[in-house]
């Protein structure tokens, strides 16, 4: 049986699927005001925008989750930093629900300098003492993870409209709206007001 895919992950699922090997247009910040159509974003660079809002937008809360939910065969997506021998040190982990793959690859991201995004299917789940390996598996490839201890790990959920506030830390996928400026059809903030980690 097929999974519709909720239209609250969309937000986070569509900028995953099609960034490729580009570094992706996201913002990262704290959300200034929203009045009628428009988030006033002050984002992680210092520069404050204005963000045109589609219709439709959208809210996806980031709640945390223990290491434990991630299982053989969890669809995860992990932004990480290579490391010479190969593997990949997990900067945090989201875990899709049930069912729900999109994305999937290994690209640039730009978390830090150097990050990349793994979005794949776990295998073999084993720890050691950096942490959990995960044996993370896309079309065309596959990664071995490390997820470290501490490192945040959280599962996309449905948000409302109403916890979009002044303060709040917030990332968004970015387009270019067709008067020139930019446009965001979604929101994703953490929990109690956490930062999203991604």
């Amino acid at each position: 049986m097929k999974h519709r895919l909720p239209v609250f992950l969309l937000t986070v699922l569509v900028p995953f699927a099609a960034f490729g090997q580009a570094a992706p247009h996201v913002a990262r910040g704290t959300i200034v005001s929203v009045a009628g159509d428009t988030l006033t974003l002050k984002t992680r660079e210092g520069r404050t925008e204005q963000i045109a809002l589609s219709p439709e937008w959208t809210v996806t809360v980031l709640k945390p989750v223990e290491v434990s939910a991630i299982q053989p065969g969890s669809f995860i997506g992990t932004a990480e930093m290579p490391q010479k021998d190969g593997t990949g040190r997990s900067l945090e982990v989201h875990v899709f629900p049930p069912g729900v793959k999109a994305g999937e690859g290994h690209y640039a991201w730009d978390s830090r300098q150097g990050s990349m995004m793994t979005n794949g299917t776990v295998g073999k789940v084993t720890s050691n003492p950096k942490g959990r390996e995960l044996e993370v598996s896309y079309p065309n490839g596959q990664r071995k993870i490390v997820v470290p201890p501490g490192v945040p790990i959280v599962q996309l959920t449905k948000g409302e409209r109403s916890q979009i506030k002044p303060g709040i830390a917030a990332f968004l996928r970015l387009e270019t709206s067709p008067r020139g400026g930019l446009a965001s059809d979604g929101i994703v903030i953490g929990e109690n007001g956490a930062a999203p980690p991604m």
